[in-house]
């Protein structure tokens, strides 16, 4: 069973984490069993669970646990290993076999999260005005939200050409954003973040309009000196990220020069817009 390996994601449900991936060519989601066996049974070894559960299911006859095929899903330490998966029709039939007050909440979460995704496959606009809203709700201000659609769009130009060139999701791509991060701001991602005092937050959505600006001159000069260059292999590739790095690191030195000002620092949009109302007060 061919799939690729690409548009994985986490669904929250209730609070907790639900790895998941969409199949492009079968348009179904996957996923991971154990997550969803750890919402509902509130073990504290939902693999444990699991491996019982499905033994049980066997010895019973049950087709549910021949339904489940395995993908590699990223775990807890950012590496990714086999998991045991299923999609929405078999997960439904799961979750009957899991004796749960959180059953039927899950089975509604689950409809709606594979509903929506079917949608957004058909009309992609939909996706854009639920990230629209979402980005409202917490606050932030139209012409931000503007640009951090926009960052998304040129970052998955980016991971596109990655994958044209063979580099591999996960910790090949996080060294290579790594390598166009500390080009252009000076700092490593995990220096940049702990500038901003963050933790699992995402960094791009702690951004100011400035810093989504030059993160995306770097990722855009990264894809087109990559399409340029056709790099052959992963050294080729941290090459050319640092050179679309260099390009953005370039243009936030003469920023800071000409205005006298940081263009990295540890506020986000949302706290300059507090800190100029309190100002303005």
């Amino acid at each position: 069973m061919k799939k690729q390996l690409k548009n994985k994601a986490i669904a929250i449900f209730e609070g907790k984490q639900i790895r998941r991936h969409w199949d492009e060519e079968k348009e179904l989601w996957y996923f991971s069993v154990v997550d969803v066996v750890g919402v509902l049974s509130a073990s504290d070894n939902p693999r444990k669970y699991w491996n019982k559960l499905a033994e049980r299911l066997r010895n019973e006859g049950s087709e549910v646990v021949t339904r489940c095929h395995q993908l590699k899903m990223r775990a807890s330490d950012g590496k990714y290993y086999l998991t045991d998966v299923a999609d929405t029709e078999a997960m439904l039939r799961l979750i009957q076999s899991i004796p749960s007050p959180n059953a039927e909440p899950f089975k509604l979460w689950l409809a709606r999260v594979g509903y929506e995704r079917l949608e957004e496959t058909a009309d992609p606009e939909l996706a854009i005005n639920r990230a629209l809203k979402t980005y409202l709700q917490k606050g932030y201000s139209r012409e931000w939200i503007n640009q951090r659609l926009k960052s998304i769009e040129i970052r998955k130009e980016l991971t596109d050409e990655w994958e044209n060139r063979g580099v591999k999701e996960g910790l090949e791509f996080a060294i290579l954003t790594n390598e166009i991060t500390k080009a252009w701001t000076g700092m490593t991602t995990k220096e940049y973040k702990k500038l901003k005092d963050l933790k699992k937050e995402n960094l791009r959505d702690n951004m100011t309009n400035l810093e989504l600006v030059l993160n995306m001159l770097a990722e855009t000069a990264t894809t087109e000196i990559s399409q340029k260059r056709e790099p052959k292999d992963f050294d080729e590739n941290k090459a050319v990220a640092r050179e679309g790095g260099s390009i953005a690191g370039n243009a936030r030195k003469e920023i800071e020069l000409k205005t006298g000002k940081k263009a990295v620092g540890k506020y986000n949009f949302k706290k300059l817009q507090e800190q100029k109302k309190l100002k303005s007060k």
